[in-house]
């Protein structure tokens, strides 16, 4: 079930607006190409949280 403005799973409630919608973001193409929904939604948010994680720099 893909979700869009502000349907979203329950899980993603308690997340920050950007971080949520980038999570329903990959949850839904994840969605598409077949994977289900429990592991597109775990996938989703651990994706939206790498995103927004600043990268250190090496040296």
């Amino acid at each position: 079930m893909p979700w869009f403005n502000g349907d979203y799973p329950p899980s993603y409630k308690n997340q920050p607006p950007k971080l949520r919608a980038k999570a329903v973001e990959i949850a839904n193409m994840l969605l598409a190409e077949g994977v289900s929904e429990g592991v597109a939604i775990a996938t989703g948010l651990k994706r939206a949280r790498q995103s927004f994680t600043p990268k250190k720099k090496k040296r």
